[in-house]
């Protein structure tokens, strides 16, 4: 206790010092919890608009050629049938799952006298995870191999569909005619992006055998990817799928207006590519700000064992050790260092937390897009962000103070 109240009462006599040595580390630890909390709130927000999609997805649209090709002329226009399908699911590398999506637009569905125009669409039970879509618990199923082998009439329809043609009534088990063709609804489904969605889906099978699809060929073809893990390898294998379309259907392969491709992959990729460098962007500077901190200690306890060097002479002339003066002015400085280090990083967790409650409070719980969400960071960081600078003035109190002991007690009295 004595050794305390000794700390305490040269902390009193040295009020500026003691503020300014303590503020350089709460400073430090304050504006890295902030920055680093700022850059975690761009990448969660960023990375909410992903959830609920496939992000290993491509999807792929037929086009028109704009490029003369081994003698043919330009102008064409492709058509998806079911060489392309066979094509991905059985000869290209890393396809997970492939699903080709059968379109009929502008279809009059009415129950009752409710009525709408929606679209539907042909898929198998791939489509799903593909695209990420939810049954909504309780209301029915979503299409599987059976409906797709007996050619079922089906249909899953959107949460948002079932409100307008079925008000308040659970319309799994009921009837949709779609024109001359009546269809029975088995599920519901949802997604971050679908409740609004126009589109009622009916098994694959049943569009080809009901629809004239090979007009115009199928709407698109979409799959899903594993094993690329660099924008390379990602580009690389994109132009795999326009080389080998473009030999099925003698197009250009550099023609990317014959064959669009939305690579969901890619995307992805190059927006975690953008917000790992403003990480590190913000990581240099929180280190930058730390470092300041640590050099502002260094020099305040340089300065302070410099202004004491003359009382430690006086303290082993009467018979102290060197070791209880190298304690002295180690636990100073791991006392200034680990209460306000506490405080600069109780701040930067109190504010970065007063405003994440403040966006979760102001985001209505349907926003579709945010661009800034949950800028907390991780605790660990900031106790070890902390414990770093709490090392860092101990180191900088114990060597100038070795220094300064080691001098003989009749040099340090007449030390200025």
């Amino acid at each position: 206790m004595d050794l305390w109240n000794e700390i305490l009462e040269a902390l009193k006599k040295n009020k500026l010092r003691t503020f300014l040595t303590g503020f350089s580390v709460a400073w430090g630890i304050f504006m890295l919890i902030v920055l680093l909390g700022a850059g975690n709130g761009l990448k969660n927000g960023v990375m909410q608009n992903f959830e609920g999609e496939s992000t290993n997805a491509v999807f792929m649209w037929p086009g028109t050629t704009t490029k003369t090709f081994e003698g043919l002329q330009k102008g064409r226009n492709i058509k998806f049938t079911d060489a392309d399908l066979f094509l991905l699911q059985n000869q290209m590398p890393n396809i997970d799952k492939a699903v080709a999506v059968i379109n009929i637009n502008n279809t009059t569905l009415s129950h009752g006298k409710e009525y709408g125009s929606y679209t539907l669409k042909g898929v198998n039970e791939s489509y799903i995870s593909i695209e990420n879509i939810k049954m909504v618990p309780g209301f029915g199923r979503f299409i599987n191999q059976l409906d797709l082998n007996e050619n079922r009439k089906v249909m899953i329809i959107s949460k948002r569909m079932s409100e307008v043609l079925f008000k308040d009534i659970n319309p799994v088990g009921q009837y949709i005619n779609a024109g001359k063709i009546v269809y029975q609804v088995v599920g519901v489904y949802t997604s971050k992006r679908a409740e609004d969605s126009r589109d009622g889906l009916i098994p694959f099978s049943t569009a080809q055998s009901i629809y004239n699809f090979e007009k115009d060929g199928y709407g698109n073809l979409e799959i899903t990817v594993s094993g690329l893990t660099t924008e390379k390898e990602n580009k690389d294998y994109e132009q795999l799928i326009r080389n080998r379309m473009g030999r099925l259907h003698s197009f250009d392969p550099t023609d990317n207006r014959a064959l669009w491709i939305w690579n969901k992959l890619q995307s992805f990729m190059q927006t975690m590519g953008i917000f790992n460098a403003i990480n590190l962007f913000l990581w240099i500077i929180g280190i930058g700000t730390l470092i300041a901190g640590i050099v502002g200690v260094s020099n305040i306890m340089l300065i302070t064992v410099k202004e004491r060097t003359k009382e430690f002479g006086i303290r082993k002339a009467i018979g102290a050790s060197p070791l209880s003066i190298l304690k002295l002015i180690v636990l100073e400085s791991i006392l200034i260092t680990s209460s306000f280090g506490y405080m600069g990083m109780s701040a930067g967790i109190l504010l970065t937390e007063g405003i994440n409650y403040a966006i979760v409070q102001n985001t209505p719980p349907d926003a579709e897009m945010s661009i800034f969400a949950n800028p907390t960071v991780d605790i660990d960081i900031a106790i070890y962000a902390t414990l770093l600078l709490i090392l860092a003035g101990v180191l900088a109190g114990y060597f100038p103070a070795k220094k300064a002991v080691s001098i003989k007690p009749i040099e340090a009295l007449h030390y200025e």
